[in-house]
């Protein structure tokens, strides 16, 4: 049994630490926690069964902290980006500029007019007084942020639709490259 339960929590405590390290989102990253207090609560039980005190106290700490993660990722983090998602759809149908959540400029697919996939934003520059987004920045190919490329993207070459970015290019290659610790400044 004792050995069921170490194959249990090992397996679990690997597949939490995958979820919630591939940043896909604050529902995996929030499933991610739930794995890990599957994996706390079997490390837990491993600690009873063998008398190890550390290893109780600590995953007692454990299960607390993941549940903490659970509302944090599931609950909490869920219901604002709901709320934002609300607010863009409801912008769209009064008058004025359509509004978007300035959070999707740090992970929404980017395409080109076609539809075509072209990247992923991964993060953008904005004026520190006027608020206004001076560029995007682009990750494009590799996996898992391995191997990738960053472009910068001219905010007046893209806009915001629907949970992406639409860039009036028709690659991203043929934008400037970014170095991954030199952003420009302009």
């Amino acid at each position: 049994m004792e050995d069921m339960i170490g194959w249990v929590a090992t397996i679990a405590t690997i597949t939490a630490a995958l979820m919630t390290a591939s940043n896909l989102g604050s529902r995996i990253t929030g499933y991610g926690f739930a794995v890990f207090t599957v994996s706390s609560l079997a490390w837990l039980a491993l600690g009873l069964m063998t008398d190890q005190r550390a290893l109780v106290w600590t995953n007692i700490v454990l299960t607390g902290l993941n549940l903490f993660g659970i509302w944090r990722w599931l609950g909490r983090q869920a219901r604002i980006e709901e709320g934002a998602s609300i607010a863009a759809e409801a912008s769209g149908r009064t008058p004025g500029e359509s509004l978007f959540p300035v959070s999707l400029l740090l992970k929404a697919p980017i395409e080109n007019a076609k539809g075509d996939p072209l990247g992923t934003c991964v993060d953008a520059m904005a004026g520190c007084c006027s608020g206004r987004v001076h560029y995007v920045v682009a990750s494009h190919g590799g996996v898992a942020g391995v191997g990738e490329t960053l472009h910068r993207l001219p905010w007046e070459d893209a806009t915001a639709e629907s949970g992406k970015l639409v860039a009036n290019v028709a690659e991203l290659e043929a934008l400037p490259e970014i170095d991954k610790d030199q952003w420009p400044a302009r």
